[in-house]
């Protein structure tokens, strides 16, 4: 069984950064394609970022593109989220997932593992 652990959350300033990450367990990292998911108070669950196996392939959502970078680290079987430039619009629980299909996923139902969240609040 796989399990995703969330880590690094925590409240910033607008404009400030903050780095999420991700800890895999029970299975190779290098087997999944693995996202970022968000959610707001109220809202539904939205995509934020994926990032291919091997690193090489990533895609955002339009709303984070140009401040939040995605990355992975196969060996210590970690993902992590590098936010900048945080707007109070960010404020969400963020959820790492995996998935085994091979695309770049951008649907909650996509993704076959989820991990419990980590809060991120930006103060404005």
């Amino acid at each position: 069984q796989v399990q995703l652990v969330e880590s690094g959350g925590g409240l910033v300033q607008a404009g400030g950064s903050l780095r999420v990450s991700c800890a895999v367990s029970g299975r190779s990292s290098s087997t999944y394609y693995m996202g970022w998911f968000r959610q707001a108070p109220g809202k539904g669950r939205v995509f934020v970022a994926v990032i291919g196996r091997n690193g090489g392939l990533t895609l955002y959502a339009d709303s984070v593109k140009g401040r939040f970078t995605i990355s992975r680290d196969n060996i210590n079987n970690t993902m992590s989220l590098q936010m900048n430039s945080l707007k109070p619009e960010d404020t969400a629980v963020y959820y790492c997932a995996a998935t085994s299909r091979n695309v770049l996923p951008r649907l909650t139902n996509e993704y076959d593992y989820w991990g419990q969240g980590t809060q991120v609040t930006v103060s404005s």
